[in-house]
């Protein structure tokens, strides 16, 4: 998997339109006023819609190279050059990812920060709260993505009514869900394998509702969890050890980090893998259970465009939530763990808004290429 060095890409999405539009066609009310940098801003708390031209800074903080982080860093990136082509503004991207280093995020916020831009987009959990924290003086705007819990990580005071200066999308995991779809396959199942790691805060939730589950069904199960690469990978095989009939794993950046590594000792001990993600499937696990997270970023996008463009406030902007019913199933792990796909689809389909198919590859971009 390729990985993002500290290096900073400084992207500039669309290019602005010529100003063809007459003042006349602006409207009244107070002119946006130009920053240092050269950045035009509409001011804080006004209704009026940015002039032609106005260029919008942004940083967007990615936590980890993974395949769901990464997909939702190019569809904001996308859907937001859409948007600046449409309205005749610009949206000039800086982008980074300190590869869950915290001392290199700080950093990287520090200099989104020095950088005076318009507002920080934070992908991932820790991102968004190292963002919130560095931004309680000045109240930029911050908009996180991929955070799975964001009342419980303390980021937001309701989901309806975020309360301050941040507000942004959740990848929720029903983790039920999942737990119904490891049974339907496998009614028989009498230890479940947990896979994590333990300091990823979007895995807290969703493995205690795994437990509480199992708890009730009166099902076993064993914990392994690792912080790093190596210790994934000894906690994989110490869960074919264990000899549990499944594996769960939310959506944890730790073990997606090292998936492709270790994808194989689980189709090779013929255990199925359930998870909280697409790009988990993608690099080789039976199964990811969760959001579109194309969609995501897109809809990220849209918030990001209504606070600066619209002047909507964070505050009072509800985090948005996505219906977790789609189930990603790799077709060519699913035939090395001898599933028969159409069974597998039948027995699955009653408990999914939509089943896909995938096959495995490093990156989303790599399936066509």
């Amino acid at each position: 998997m390729k990985k993002t060095n500290m290096m900073k890409k400084t992207l500039t999405l669309a290019l602005s339109l010529a100003m063809t539009l007459s003042l006349a066609a602006c409207g009244g009310g107070n002119s946006s006023q130009p920053s240092g940098s050269g950045t035009v801003s509409p001011e804080p708390g006004s209704a009026q819609m940015p002039e032609p031209g106005t260029v919008f800074k942004i940083g967007i903080c990615n936590y980890v190279d993974d395949a769901s982080l990464n997909q939702i860093n190019e569809n904001i990136q996308a859907r937001l050059g859409e948007l600046g082509a449409q309205n005749g503004i610009t949206f000039a991207i800086s982008y980074n990812n300190p590869n869950g280093d915290p001392a290199v995020m700080n950093q990287i916020i520090s200099n989104f920060q020095a950088d005076d831009v318009d507002l920080m987009v934070g992908i991932a959990t820790p991102v968004a709260m190292a963002m919130q924290a560095a931004t309680e003086d000045s109240q930029i705007p911050v908009v996180f993505s991929a955070v799975s819990d964001p009342v419980s990580a303390g980021l937001v005071e309701s989901l309806e009514h975020p309360g301050a200066n941040i507000t942004g999308t959740s990848d929720y995991l029903d983790t039920n869900a999942v737990m119904d779809l490891i049974f339907a396959a496998d009614p028989d199942a009498g230890k479940i394998g947990f896979l994590y790691n333990v300091g990823q805060d979007a895995s807290a939730t969703p493995i205690a509702h795994a437990k509480e589950y199992l708890d009730a069904k009166g099902v076993a199960y064993v914990e392994r969890t690792g912080t790093n690469a190596a210790e994934v990978a000894q906690a994989a095989q110490a869960l074919v050890a264990d000899g549990v009939d499944a594996i769960f794993t939310p959506t944890d950046n730790t073990i997606m980090e090292s998936y492709l590594a270790i994808y194989e000792i689980f189709i090779d001990a013929g255990i199925p893998h359930y998870t909280g993600a697409d790009s988990f499937a993608l690099n080789g696990a039976f199964l990811g259970y969760g959001v579109d997270y194309a969609n995501l970023g897109r809809e990220t996008a849209d918030m990001i465009f209504d606070i600066l463009y619209n002047s909507a406030a964070p505050a009072s902007t509800p985090v948005r939530t996505f219906d977790n019913g789609t189930a990603t199933i790799n077709t060519e792990t699913c035939e090395a763990l001898g599933y028969d796909y159409a069974v597998i689809e039948a027995t699955f389909k009653p408990l999914c808004t939509k089943i896909q198919t995938i096959t495995t590859a490093e990156s989303f971009d790599d399936l066509n290429g």
